[in-house]
């Protein structure tokens, strides 16, 4: 449930007035030419930006004031700038690594104790788990589980980014320009791997430049973010289309990506 809700910026409003509702498994796309506030809006439903003006709940975890329990439940794919791939590294590299992170942080203290070889078990099988569901062939890859980063084709790294997020077996699942860059036949391949994803229990935010027809659209366009017409009426429009601006949402990226 998202209701009124707004964002400013150092040099004014990202986005306002935006308000939808969407039921736990639902495929949200946020759509709209890059500089109009998708990607803070999608920072700030998964907990890593604070907004200024009406509330919304994730997972029954009130925003603003519950953004740490919110960041718990949400996972990030790649966002630039924020949550990104590191191209030196191999597929192999960043799935142990998120493997490493998940049981060193998210783990009970009684799965840190266990013996080595059970703990190693265990992460191959979440490793596993997050990349079927991903789609992501490793043995189709270049130089399979050993391919850089830098070496991988628009599709699978974002298969990768979804991969490293789903480890954390998230309630919620953010994807920052799901379709930038791809095909035709990449795109159908990318939007049915993120309605799969929600169609196992995942509720999935999806920054796009065209929404897919399915999909409860919210649109970005630059005075204000609305409600492109799947969901619940948004609020009043804005006037004044100098209060939201392509550097104020750059702005408050860049100071969400230093936090």
């Amino acid at each position: 449930m998202v209701e009124g809700l707004g964002l400013e910026g150092p040099r004014g409003w990202v986005f306002r007035d935006v308000s939808f509702r969407a039921a736990a498994g639902s495929l949200v796309a946020i759509e709209g030419p890059s500089g109009t506030g998708r990607t803070c809006l999608l920072l700030a439903l998964t907990g890593r930006m604070k907004v200024q003006e009406g509330r919304a709940e994730v997972g029954g975890l009130p925003l603003p004031r519950r953004m740490a329990a919110v960041r718990r439940i949400a996972a990030l794919g790649q966002v630039p700038g924020v949550s990104e791939l590191d191209p030196a590294l191999t597929v192999a590299e960043h799935l142990r690594e998120r493997a490493l992170l998940q049981r060193r942080f998210d783990g009970s203290v009684r799965a840190l104790l266990r013996r080595p070889g059970a703990r190693a078990a265990e992460a191959r099988a979440r490793i596993d788990e997050a990349v079927a569901a991903a789609g992501l062939d490793l043995a189709a890859l270049p130089k399979g589980e050993r391919t850089s980063v830098r070496d991988l084709e628009r599709l699978e790294a974002l298969r990768l980014s979804i991969a490293l997020a789903l480890m954390g077996r998230p309630r919620l699942l953010g994807v920052d320009d799901a379709d930038l860059k791809l095909s035709d036949a990449h795109r159908a391949e990318a939007w049915a791997l993120l309605r799969a994803v929600a169609a196992a229990g995942t509720t999935v935010l999806a920054v796009c430049s065209e929404a897919p027809a399915d999909a409860l659209r919210i649109t970005a366009v630059g005075t204000k973010a609305h409600d492109g017409g799947n969901s619940e009426p948004t609020g009043p429009d804005t006037d004044d289309e100098d209060d939201i601006t392509e550097e104020g949402a750059a702005d408050a990226l860049a100071e969400t990506g230093r936090a």
